[in-house]
């Protein structure tokens, strides 16, 4: 009895050592547990399925600007244009027909207007010639009548002496009549010459005056015609421009992003899709939030992490971010959350434009009491 009292009692005093190191282990996690509790620290995230990585400059759609037939398709998908490269050639024969048609028309009124300017250089060249020659004209005829005044003088003095002649009885009186009629004679020749004198500007301003009327008749001519000519001009520019539209042009520099099953013969309605280039530039990630979720408390600063679909995050890591913008409206009812890639980020891949994802962005650090505090607290606000 000795001997199994003894083995009892240890026994007895083993369980209450058990015991008393569970009731100390206990306390001490239950310590532990307290002290994480109130002091502790975790996150609080905002989530959004609805991320993606995009490029700083964003892709470019490019769409036809109108109705018309595919010729040429200079395009493939991930292709590296430049900007003003031709992408899609749309059919242009008839405005090419009718640029061609006007050109013509231009080229002929540029003839016809180099020979009324010729024209209307000859007859202001023959309007000069003949003033010159005018001028000549009544420097002749004024000499003329210089001329004819000086033997109307002598006739004059000659009428004079034979009637003092007569008066002495030393001529006949036919000598005297025949002196009257020569000194008349000249006299009347002298009047003949000044009007004929005279006659010679008048003829020269008349002259001037039809040779005005000749080039302001043709320099209306030459006004027409330049009219006309500026008229083909501007139509040979539109058509030029609707010769250029249908040559679609890569808008920036960048890659091919997307591309429409195009084909020569296609038949492409104004408006529609052809394409998207996609600049070269550095990324940022998009997510969208609901206003309840972004408003008052995504800022930026806050540090956030991109998880990708299609790449395991055990295996490649998340990308790190920070977010940089917060949108100040709602749009389709969410709103854009927009964050940088920061240096130190984890992911094993490589980041290309458009990869989509879940974004998660630590909004704060806070213990699990003031966490269950606010949970409790919207609880009792939504279930009062």
């Amino acid at each position: 009895m000795t001997a199994f009292a003894h083995t009892f009692s240890r026994l007895l005093a083993e369980r209450r050592a058990a015991r008393r190191w569970i009731s100390v282990l206990a306390i001490t996690l239950l310590c532990a547990w307290v002290a994480w509790f109130v002091l502790g620290r975790v996150s609080l995230y905002e989530v959004s399925s609805q991320a993606r990585i995009e490029l700083t400059s964003r892709s470019h759609p490019v769409a036809s600007p109108l109705l018309a037939r595919v010729v040429n398709v200079h395009l493939t998908l991930g292709q590296q244009v430049v900007r003003g490269d031709i992408l899609i050639e749309l059919d242009s024969e008839a405005e090419e027909l009718l640029m061609r048609r006007e050109r013509t028309r231009a080229e002929g009124l540029q003839a016809k207007l180099a020979h009324l300017n010729a024209q209307i250089a000859a007859e202001r060249a023959v309007s000069t010639e003949e003033e010159a020659e005018a001028q000549l004209g009544a420097t002749e005829a004024k000499g003329l009548v210089r001329e004819a005044e000086v033997a109307a003088r002598v006739a004059d003095q000659e009428l004079s002496r034979l009637g003092q002649l007569k008066e002495a009885g030393l001529s006949p009186g036919r000598d005297l009549e025949k002196g009257q009629a020569e000194a008349e004679l000249r006299r009347l020749s002298v009047d003949r010459l000044g009007i004929a004198a005279e006659r010679v500007p008048q003829q020269q301003a008349t002259r001037a005056r039809e040779s005005m009327v000749r080039i302001d008749r043709l320099q209306t001519d030459v006004a027409t015609l330049d009219a006309d000519r500026a008229t083909l001009d501007i139509e040979v520019a539109r058509l030029s421009y609707e010769i250029e539209r249908r040559k679609i042009r890569a808008p920036i520099d960048g890659r091919v992003g997307e591309a429409a099953m195009i084909y020569e013969g296609y038949v492409v309605t104004e408006g529609e899709k052809l394409c998207s280039i996609v600049p070269v530039g550095d990324y940022l990630v998009v997510a969208q939030y609901p206003p309840e979720a972004a408003f008052g408390r995504i800022r930026a600063g806050q540090k956030a992490r991109l998880r990708l679909e299609g790449f395991p995050w055990a295996e490649f890591g998340s990308v790190s971010t920070r977010v940089t913008r917060v949108a100040e409206e709602v749009r389709d009812g969410t709103v854009r959350v927009e964050s940088r890639l920061d240096v130190g980020s984890s992911f094993r891949g490589k980041l290309e434009h458009g990869m989509p994802g879940s974004l998660e962005v630590t909004l704060e650090r806070l213990s699990p009491l003031e966490l269950s505090l606010r949970n409790a607290g919207q609880w009792l606000t939504t279930n009062p």
